[in-house]
């Protein structure tokens, strides 16, 4: 078995349309536009992976189906100990819990308060204990910075700081990998550091994080492996070098 909490091989990206197909052993697979070909990429433990690239270039669809929102339709692909290619539907919610999903929206509970929204996520996901629901509750509060903001609203909390709570939220069940689509995107340049900040010291405890950006300065600041999407392909490159030469 692969040691990466990535691996994907040959695969292809289709943004799907049209009907769906079900098969017999409960997968699903749509036909559609082929949007990226022939990715190869790895990720290990306690990596940080970039994506960059044009708008429509595939990093989102490629995230989604990392997290299988969309179905892998041609290739290999390992994700947390999940084979894409064969996942059932009724598995998807056990591949989610060994991840963390960030997005530039923060996707909040409006109505709850950031305990709550913590706390709600845990009881989706089967947590049972009250005492060590706090607990945990307390350590990505802590991490995140949020110690001090438990029981406000998050319109009451500033832009960095909903991002931050839903990077708590990704953390809660110590996930392998963090995909995170353009969490910087809203956010005013302090808060962007703040946020990379933040993911710098989440990779050095041991959790990958895979995040498509179009922030060069934050990479810029947080240089580490990046890749580039473009003309319907994935391609690792040398960000430091480019980044020396402008």
């Amino acid at each position: 078995m692969s040691q990466n909490v990535i691996e994907l091989k040959g695969v292809s990206i289709y943004q799907p349309h049209g009907a769906v197909t079900v098969l017999n052993s409960g997968n699903y697979r749509r036909r559609g536009e082929l949007v990226l070909s022939d990715v190869n990429l790895s990720v290990g433990k306690g990596e940080m992976v970039y994506f960059i690239g044009r708008v429509g270039s595939g990093k989102s669809s490629l995230l989604r189906t990392l997290y299988a929102e969309m179905p892998l339709l041609e290739g290999e692909a390992l994700v947390a100990g999940f084979d894409l290619a064969t996942i059932k539907r009724r598995q998807i919610p056990m591949l989610r819990r060994r991840l963390g999903i960030v997005f530039q929206n923060y996707r909040l509970l409006t109505d709850r308060n950031v305990f709550d929204n913590l706390h709600f996520v845990m009881e989706a996901t089967g947590w049972k204990r009250e005492d060590d629901m706090r607990k945990r509750i307390d350590e990505v509060l802590t991490i995140t910075g949020l110690q001090n903001k438990a029981y406000k609203m998050p319109y009451e909390l500033s832009g960095g700081q909903q991002q931050k709570l839903a990077i708590a939220r990704a953390l809660i069940n110590s996930p392998e990998v963090i995909l995170a689509d353009e969490p910087t995107g809203n956010l005013d340049p302090t808060a962007a550091d703040e946020i990379m900040t933040l993911f710098r010291g989440i990779v050095e405890g041991g959790c990958s994080i895979v995040m498509s950006t179009h922030n060069i300065a934050n990479i810029g600041q947080f240089p580490s492996r990046t890749v580039r999407f473009a003309g319907g392909k994935a391609e690792e490159i040398d960000i430091e070098a480019i980044l020396a030469m402008n």
